[in-house]
């Protein structure tokens, strides 16, 4: 990419529209008590996969520009100020990648998931923890750099 960083040309690769329209829905949805209305926010005008009975606590912040790019199973917990990016603008270049969370699945508060990682069925991710990596079913994982921590 030739010119200035990345972000700057953030409107080369999403449409202001898009954007502005997300960032509106994904700020209700972050102050929406109510679970069943975020899941609609998510899935009708965000375009994310959401499964049944997922919740997401107060203050998760989805992907802006490409939220369309996240699948999240049944029955998982999203914890308290995560975020989940499906875009990382750099210097010289931007980076794309789905985000895929099996079913029963444990996102800690203030978890930080990047692009393209897959979280199997089961896993449980530790609070404060950055997802840079895929996470394997069942398993328990936490801090950052990511490693897997003992059983219970």
């Amino acid at each position: 990419m030739e010119g200035p960083n990345a972000l700057w040309q953030v409107y080369r690769t999403v449409s202001r529209w898009k954007a502005v329209r997300n960032f509106v829905f994904i700020q209700l949805a972050r102050y929406c008590p109510e679970l069943a209305v975020k899941n609609w926010i998510y899935r009708r005008i965000l375009g994310m996969k959401v499964g049944r009975q997922t919740s997401f606590a107060l203050m998760v912040m989805v992907d802006v520009f490409f939220p369309e790019r996240i699948t999240i199973g049944d029955n998982c917990i999203i914890g308290y100020n995560s975020t989940l990016l499906t875009h990382e603008y750099l210097i010289k270049e931007y980076r794309l990648g789905d985000i895929r969370i099996g079913s029963n699945v444990m996102i800690g508060a203030n978890v930080t998931i990047l692009p393209g990682v897959t979280i199997g069925d089961g896993a449980v991710v530790a609070a404060g923890s950055v997802v840079h990596r895929d996470v394997p079913a069942n398993a328990r994982v936490g801090g950052n750099p990511l490693r897997e921590l003992g059983s219970e």
